[in-house]
């Protein structure tokens, strides 16, 4: 593969999401997202014409950084997405087969999860990340620190849902090492300088963090 999504996340462990952008606007939002320093940008299937988007993401940025799908269901879903050249599932759920059929493909694998037994076969199936989903259901802090002591320390553990730039340190405190950036980053049909204003803030929690 052309990009290493362990490399990426090392570099900046948030990945987009586009959920509800538009094919006419998505270029423009990675535009801002990319010059923040975001390397992962997953537009969801629930989007309007989402391949499109996908599409369009991978022949503009494709060299740049790494693409992909969220929300993926189906087989059918995963043959579609191969077929952009993107190089990244993400899917909410933890689906065995279709994680064994992603990393075949070629693609690295970012599915959901909700329990422990769930975290384990993800990561049993050759999955690159976990995705805690969704984590603002959860005590999440709590549920973070106690993964942390049996899922293994090199495992990409990303909370998703309810991560924002003032709550990114406390998660990273307890052995999160990525997540998934949502409403708190994007917004269906928000402007392109709210785009960059959120972007720019997840950064500076990044750095923040890391001093």
């Amino acid at each position: 593969m052309k990009h290493s999504f362990d490399a990426l996340m090392q570099e900046f462990p948030m990945v987009a999401i586009l959920r509800g952008i538009k094919p006419d606007e998505v270029i423009e939002h990675a535009q801002v997202l990319i010059g923040a320093g975001f390397r992962l940008i997953e537009v969801p299937l629930n989007s309007p014409d989402a391949f499109t988007s996908i599409r369009s993401l991978q022949e503009k940025f494709g060299d740049q950084v790494l693409i992909g799908a969220g929300t993926v269901l189906t087989m059918a879903q995963l043959t579609e997405l191969v077929d952009t050249g993107a190089k990244l599932m993400v899917c909410p759920h933890t689906d065995v087969e279709l994680i064994k059929a992603a990393k075949v493909a070629g693609l690295y694998a970012m599915p959901g999860f909700f329990t422990a037994s769930e975290a384990f076969s993800a990561l049993h199936a050759g999955a690159d990340a976990v995705k805690l989903f969704p984590a603002e259901a959860l005590p999440t802090i709590n549920v973070v620190k106690a993964l942390g002591a049996v899922i293994p320390t090199e495992t990409w553990l990303c909370p998703v849902g309810g991560v924002t730039p003032d709550n990114v340190a406390d998660y990273l405190n307890v052995g999160a090492r990525g997540f998934g950036l949502g409403s708190a980053l994007y917004k269906k049909g928000q402007s392109v300088e709210v785009t960059k204003t959120n972007a720019e803030a997840f950064m500076a929690a990044w750095k923040a963090f890391q001093k």
